[in-house]
């Protein structure tokens, strides 16, 4: 009777641990449209300052690394000419990476929050405009660094005007900020 009991609590444990997980799928309408680009034959990080540059209310970040200057560049003009800029990124690419410009967009001024559950916070998205009518998402392998557009084989998948989609994004990015420590709570020995 022990083992069998020892049993179905184990079970009971799996379902539970596994209940989160399947909570969080999202199913959304294909609507708006799709570039695909792929590195190094094609111009991402171009597409990428664009997108930054026609940002009109917010842009929110989740990276794990970021070391381009064109990329820190284009996020610090959207935060001065008043785009609402926010970033996530992994702590132990910010402390350990000697390139990580992270610390140059916190000194801009923009919202920085570091991760520190995961062993390795790895989502590389931008959301603009992600509440308003015309949201855009993009995500893909591609890191915010000139060895993703010029060194490695990266993909980048921009995906233009589907709310749903950018409101499954937006939400996901909203819980890990919410797990996230601020910059300079996150630096603290």
């Amino acid at each position: 009777m022990a083992r069998r009991n020892r049993y179905i609590f184990t079970l009971i444990i799996a379902l539970l641990a596994w209940l989160p997980l399947a909570s969080t799928a999202v199913e959304v309408p294909a609507v708006g449209t799709m570039e695909v680009l792929f590195t190094p034959w094609d111009d991402a990080e171009g597409a990428l300052l664009r997108a930054i540059g026609a940002a009109q209310k917010s842009l929110r970040v989740q990276a794990y690394l970021v070391t381009s200057r064109n990329i820190t560049r284009a996020l610090t003009e959207a935060h001065a000419r008043g785009v609402r800029v926010e970033v996530l990124a992994d702590r132990e690419m910010v402390t350990k990476g000697s390139n990580s410009l992270v610390p140059q967009l916190h000194a801009a001024g923009i919202t920085v929050h570091l991760e520190t559950r995961y062993a390795a916070a790895h989502n590389k998205i931008l959301l603009i405009d992600a509440e308003g009518e015309a949201p855009v998402v993009i995500t893909g392998s591609y890191n915010f660094t000139f060895s993703a557009q010029a060194r490695n084989a990266e993909n980048v998948l921009i995906l233009r005007g589907n709310r749903a989609l950018a409101r499954a994004y937006l939400d996901n990015w909203r819980r890990h900020r919410d797990e996230a420590l601020p910059y300079a709570e996150a630096l603290l020995p």
